[in-house]
Order: structure tokens, then sequence, then C-alpha cells
């Protein structure tokens, strides 16, 4: 550039030096020299977003304003707010040239220290409500991403939306549930790091045999006590139940409880380990070796979005996406929802913690749960999205009621996905019982079993979490017959 055109632009050509959204307010801005200003914003912005107070000669050439409003920003703490967040010290800043410009506004007969301190006290009370909503966000969100680098104003639409207080509170909602956020963690295959080899030492006096063991579980066998069921063997009867049989009247209903099956009996279950030819197996356990973490891969998140999931499973099938899109963006993994209904009703988002990820995160969160359960769309996306390269390490994760069948054409494709790339099916059972279509489907399924705890309103019937059913598994127990082989083999792994 021309020595002459440079010396034209001065000092406003440290403007190129500042984010947009502080032009304004920096020029503008009575308080202090021009010169002074526009070379100390950028000082400050630096300060601010490596989480420290600007130095103290960052003082626009006005140290009488500048010094106890530095002071205001150590003892609110919002250099520490600020850190690593660009949007959090713009704010600040933009903030503070407003206050500041307003001691030119004060009577010609108005001492200046008063001016200052009056300035200080509406800057410190505006920012205490400031950082309760700075903090909220940062609580939510986490690590914010793209975000950080929205101004506040660009994300107050966003944050007076009804959804986004719907998220705030979905996301307490996975905190009562710590099992199912770690399945969600867990999503996604791929390949351990590399790590040295770390042979397990033998232990002295260790016998080994020939071959494996295998492992076979008898229900109702005498062993292991697993809980308490309806039935009627009467050698695993509670005594609370037996107690009925010399009482004058309750002993007709001990009898009839009895022709119902519905006495409370120990449900238990043995376990035998039978040797079979093979390889070599310790008698007792080897000294665990620690494995290498995984790196994991991608997550495809299908959600049931039919009339049945209304209310209480509506609610958590929203808490997973939410959970989901805030695992993916920490570990820095892609995440698709696909939420599905009825024949047509496919919607498809990347859930990433962008502008245009978050509005879309919104618009799920405010979509009500309607229509019928078409389940052939959905996989098919999900199994197309498998055969392409960014998706070949995603694992599936299915939440639903369970409230659908499965066409053998569907089934074959999971089958070939499968086979070729090892893709895994989890299930999320929001409901009561184990359909012969979840079964079909899914590799493994998690029961919240307390799922009615998490319904919108508090006075619903079993709030507290309480579950009238004894097991999800009531097809397999009353009906084992009606189960198909494939339904059998994912109830057995």
């Amino acid at each position: 550039m021309d020595p002459r055109l440079a010396a034209v632009d001065r000092p406003y050509d440290r403007l190129a030096a500042l984010p947009r959204e502080l032009w304004l307010p920096t020029l503008i801005s009575a308080v202090g020299r021009s010169e002074a200003r526009l070379e100390h914003v950028h000082g400050w912005l630096c300060a601010l977003e490596a989480g420290e107070l600007p130095a103290a000669a960052l003082d626009f050439a006005d140290p009488e304003a500048l010094r106890p409003l530095r002071q205001a920003i150590g003892e609110l703490g919002l250099h520490e707010l600020a850190r690593g967040v660009p949007a959090a010290a713009q704010q600040v800043l933009r903030t503070a040239l407003w206050h500041l410009d307003r001691l030119i506004d004060r009577p010609a007969d108005a001492p200046r220290d008063a001016a200052i301190a009056e300035m200080v006290e509406a800057f410190r009370a505006e920012w205490t409500l400031l950082r309760a909503d700075w903090e909220h966000l940062l609580a939510l969100l986490q690590d914010l991403g793209e975000l950080a680098t929205l101004r506040r104003d660009a994300l107050h639409g966003r944050l007076a939306r009804r959804e986004w207080h719907e998220a705030q509170q979905l996301a307490a909602l996975l905190t009562r549930n710590p099992a199912l956020v770690a399945l969600i963690a867990a999503l996604g295959r791929g390949l351990p790091r590399e790590a040295p080899p770390q042979p397990a030492p033998s232990a002295p006096g260790r016998a080994h045999v020939l071959g494996h063991l295998v492992e076979t579980r008898l229900p109702d066998a005498p062993g292991e006590i697993l809980g308490v069921r309806p039935g009627r063997n009467l050698a695993r009867m509670l005594p609370s139940e037996a107690a009925q049989l010399r009482h004058p009247l309750l002993h007709k209903l001990w009898r009839a409880r009895l022709a119902e099956a519905r006495l409370m009996v120990w449900d238990e279950e043995a376990v035998l380990f039978d040797q079979r030819p093979g390889g070599t197996t310790p008698l007792r356990a080897a000294p665990q070796v620690e494995q290498p973490p995984m790196e994991r891969g991608p997550m495809l998140v299908c959600i049931d979005t039919s009339g049945s999931m209304r209310g209480a499973p509506e609610q958590l099938a929203k808490a997973v996406v939410l959970q989901a899109a805030r695992t993916a963006h920490r570990e820095r993994r892609p995440c698709r929802l696909i939420a599905f209904g009825g024949a047509g009703e496919l919607l498809m988002h990347e859930l990433a913690l962008t502008p245009t990820g978050l509005d879309a995160l919104l618009d799920f969160i405010g979509q009500a749960f309607d229509g019928g359960t078409d389940l052939a769309a959905p996989l098919a996306h999900a199994v197309a999205a498998v055969h392409q390269a960014p998706w070949r390490q995603a694992d599936l994760l299915l939440v639903s009621d369970g409230e659908f069948g499965c066409t053998p054409a569907t089934l074959a494709l999971l089958d070939t996905a499968r086979q070729h790339h090892g893709l895994r099916v989890q299930g999320v059972l929001v409901g009561d019982r184990e359909t012969m279509g979840l079964l079909e489907v899914c590799d493994a399924i998690h029961w919240v079993r307390d799922w009615r705890r998490y319904a919108p309103d508090p006075r619903s019937a079993y709030a507290d979490g309480h579950s009238p059913v004894h097991s999800k598994s009531l097809t397999a127990l009353y009906f084992p017959n009606a189960l198909s082989e494939r339904a059998k083999r994912n109830l057995q792994v």
C-alpha cells in the first residue's frame, strides 16, 4: 500500500485486527483518545479470550475510568467466563464500551468521579444477570464449537425459543440414568490404538486344561436368586405368601392367586459350565490385561416418533438425541439423526453444535410425536449410510417402544450390513416388553424400566419410576413358540 494512503487511514487501519462486531462501539465511544482506544481494544480482546485480565497499561488513555471497570471485571470473574469463548469476550467488551460512553452524558455540574462510580455499578448489575445466562449456555452445550464464534445477540433468538428451555430440562433427565449415557458414549466401532504387548505373568500353581468353557444358564433351576416374580412354584414361594394360608379369609385369595400363577416366588437361575474340546483354558481367571482405548466411530440415531411414543417415551427419546449430539461433538464424531413415523414421514439431520445444527436440534425437540410406524425407510437409509466410507464404522441406535414389525427384505438389508461392515444395532426399549419386531432388528436391547418417571406431568401414574412389569421378556416367557428363530437367537445374546 502507498505510504501516503496508509497515513490517511491511521489510526483506523487498526480496526482490521478487530471483529466487525466491535468496530462501531470502538469508534463511537467517547472515552479516552481514539488512537489509544483503537490500539488497546485489541489487547483487551486477546486477554479476555485467554482468560486473563487486561494489563493496566491498556487504559484507553483514561486510567480514571478504566481502572475501576477493570477491577469490576476481575471481581465478577468475566475473564474466566470468556476463556476460549470469543463470543463472551466480545460481549464483555461491547458492554464495557457502551457504559464508558455514558460518561459524556452526565450533567455539566456533576463530578466525573461520581459518574464513573455510577457507570461501574450499572455495568456490574447488568453482568450479574448476563453471567447467569452465559453459565447456563456453557453448562448445557459444554464445548461450544462453532457456536463460540457467535455473538450473544445472534444466539438470543435461539435462547428465547421454547425448545431451548425444553432442552435444558431434557439435559437433566439422563442424569438419572447413567447406564444409558454410557451406552450412547460406547456407540461407534473402531480399532484400538497401538499399544505395546503386555503378556500376563503366569501365577504359580495355576492349572490349565485343554478345551474351553461353555456357560449354560437354566432359568427356574435352583441357583442364583435374581429377584421376585409371579408364579405358582410352592418351593420358591415367599414367606409372606405362605402366611396367608392360616388366615380365615386370605387363604381364599391365596388359592385364587395360585390358580392364576400370581403368587410372589423367588426368580432363580442355575449357571452350568461345560468343558468343550479345543484351546487351553485356565481353571482360574487370568489377571486382566489393560486394553488400549478404542477410537469410536460415527453414530446413527434412529428415533421412533409415532403416536405411541407420546408422553414419557417422547421425552426420553429427545433426551437421548440431545446427549448423542453432545457426545458426538465432544469426541469429534459424526452423528446423524433419523426420525421416523408413518409411511413417508422421515426426517434426517446432521447433529452438530453449529448454528445450522443447533436449529435442526431445536426443531426436533419442538416436534410433537404422532402418526404410525414404518421402520423400513429409516433402516434402509441407515444401511445405505453404512455402505459409504465416512459411516462404515458407525453403530445404529434405535429408540422405540417396540410397537412395529419388520419385513424380511429389511432384515436382509441389515444382515448384509452386519456381514460386510460389522454393523451393530443397539436398541433402547422405552416400553414394557420386547416385541418380536424389536428382537429381530436389534443385536442388544437396553431396557429403560423406569421410563414412566420421564413423563412431562409429574402427577402421572407411576411418576415415581415404578414399573408394574417384572420382566421385559414377556413374549419369550409366556409365548415362546411365537418367536421366530432370529428373535430367539437375539434373545440369547
